[in-house]
């Protein structure tokens, strides 16, 4: 039988040593934790990692959530299941705005959008090159990314304006996967709505833009979506939050490199995209993260269709900017610049 050896002395001290060093370890990172003082928040990210949402992003990575007592876990969420994590509380933040406020629609949802990134849809017509006009556009068969799709309905409203009837004079092809653009180059269809990355292979490809959505309809973009509950339990991580996020907003209007590299890190986009991205866009970025009645009522117009209710939905139980207006009022009295 093989004799067993008691721990030396040395052993003994190296045990006690590492024992302690565990606990020191353990108490240190305890108390760092409780001295960081930060709450951490989830926001549901859709997994396009579209450019208006960089400005979380940077809000993060300039120290702008920290700041607010924050500590941001962006988490990547389709639309519908992050409303479902608004609802149960395992999420507080979405960018999801519009289905958010379909589900306010539909069932009453308590959900609030609390901040839109954009003024201005970022959607565009796109054509064959030989359709020089909206008018041109009478029989022609026009791909969307779905009947209810609030693209969809905003295009109505466009063709109205333009003297067509949108039920009878063209002929819609409802289709999703992001397939519409291949439908176009091939020549199956005439028409097709389309968002920024595929608006630019369409050009290049020889296509012609008709028009952008963005001045054509009176529409919010990049809406940000909370539920009443946090903002009734939490309100002064609802104001942190948005706080920051209106700080991001300022920083990109004045740091377009930084913007550009920020968006590269987020979004996986080449520079060279990245670029022609924010030179195109950066004008659609609102300056308080607010939008005015009117574009909040023409907002609610769209989803009334989307939602097929008849009863109007009052602007006070879908939205609520006051945060924002706070924040950009208390930035302005600081004197606050990136």
């Amino acid at each position: 039988m093989k004799k067993l050896r008691h721990p030396s002395r040395r052993d003994q001290r190296r045990r006690r040593s590492c024992s302690a060093f565990g606990i020191v370890s353990a108490v240190f990172l305890f108390f760092a934790a409780q001295a960081s003082g930060l709450d951490t928040i989830y926001m549901a990210i859709t997994p396009g990692k579209n450019f208006q949402h960089v400005i979380y992003p940077i809000a993060q990575e300039k120290g702008y959530m920290r700041e607010e007592g924050i500590d941001l876990k962006m988490l990547v969420i389709a639309g519908t299941p992050s409303i479902q994590g608004l609802l149960a509380g395992s999420i507080q933040f979405t960018v999801a705005g519009t289905s958010a406020l379909i589900a306010a629609a539909k069932g009453a949802a308590p959900l609030k959008v609390v901040l839109a990134a954009n003024d201005k849809v970022h959607q565009w017509l796109l054509s064959k090159p030989e359709i020089t006009s909206v008018r041109n556009l009478k029989g022609k068969r026009i791909a969307t990314g779905g009947v209810a799709s609030s693209a969809t309905f905003m295009l109505k409203q466009i063709l109205v304006r333009q003297g067509l009837d949108p039920n009878r004079d063209v002929n819609y092809i409802h289709q999703s996967g992001g397939t519409q653009l291949g439908a176009l180059l091939s020549g199956s269809v005439d028409a097709i709505i389309l968002g920024v990355q595929p608006r630019y292979i369409g050009v290049n490809a020889g296509m012609r833009e008709l028009f952008f959505f963005g001045n054509e309809v009176k529409n919010s973009w990049g809406t940000l979506a909370t539920s009443d509950r946090f903002i009734k339990e939490q309100p002064k991580q609802v104001a942190g939050f948005i706080r920051a996020a209106v700080k991001a907003l300022r920083f990109i209007r004045q740091e377009r490199d930084a913007t550009i590299a920020a968006n590269v890190k987020f979004s996986g986009v080449d520079r060279t995209l990245a670029a022609r991205m924010y030179d195109d866009l950066i004008g659609t970025f609102t300056r308080n993260g607010t939008v005015d009645d009117d574009t909040q009522k023409n907002d609610l117009s769209i989803i009334r269709q989307i939602a097929d209710v008849s009863e109007p939905i009052p602007m006070a139980r879908a939205y609520d900017f006051s945060f924002a207006y706070d924040a950009d009022r208390q930035l302005n009295q600081a004197g606050w610049h990136p």
